[in-house]
């Protein structure tokens, strides 16, 4: 099989999203000491118009902004489906805000003005979980690709052998002579590039 992405490999972004411009200074200063690209947007609006974020990163973004508040900005990346962790910050924290922000997936929710060092493990920690994510789903993606080389017959002989049927107990329930159950459970293993049933049945279970 194709071998898994590793995180050396995997280009990460830091962006910020906040509208006041020492602010945003300060953080890509301070987060550029983690050695990853940072990336500065004064609002949501103009973060979503300019980055497609397709890939492994971190959104650290402030609360109360003109416009798309930073929880909004979260909520729209989360139904599109993005991979960014968010480390949220703000001056003016409360309770359900907080909450809201935890049940939307953040890393944390730090209120100004924060400790460097806190940031800065908030936002490795967020690096980190972020390419996890993006690997698993890579590594998703590609254990799909490989299923869409079998034929529907062959998908069907995959299963069967996967449930722990005899090539002969298989040819009698899709009727079909054993020496051809074999030729497409051959079939299966060649394209699949897997070489016992345990690692077929591993990739089915990983793919699904």
């Amino acid at each position: 099989m194709t071998a898994d992405p590793k995180p050396a490999d995997i280009a990460r972004t830091v962006y910020v999203v906040d509208d006041d411009p020492a602010m945003r200074h300060s953080l890509a200063w301070l987060i550029g000491a983690l050695g990853v690209p940072v990336e500065c947007f004064g609002s949501g609006e103009e973060f979503l118009h300019a980055v497609r974020p397709e890939r492994p990163g971190c959104l650290v973004t402030d609360v109360r902004m003109p416009g798309m508040s930073g929880l909004e900005l979260q909520d729209t990346l989360a139904r599109a489906g993005s991979m960014l962790a968010v480390v949220v910050i703000t001056g003016h924290g409360d309770v359900p805000m907080a909450a809201r922000a935890f049940r939307g997936g953040a890393v944390d929710f730090i209120e100004k003005p924060f400790n460097d060092q806190i940031l800065l493990d908030r936002v490795h920690e967020a690096l980190e979980t972020s390419t996890r994510a993006w690997a698993a789903h890579a590594r998703k993606a590609g254990l799909r690709s490989l299923l869409a080389r079998l034929t529907p017959r062959e998908r069907q002989v995959a299963d069967l052998v996967v449930a722990g049927k005899l090539n002969k107990v298989i040819a009698a329930e899709i009727n079909l002579s054993p020496k051809t159950v074999e030729v497409h459970r051959h079939n299966v293993m060649e394209k699949l590039e897997v070489g016992s049933v345990a690692d077929l049945t591993r990739l089915l279970i990983e793919a699904e």
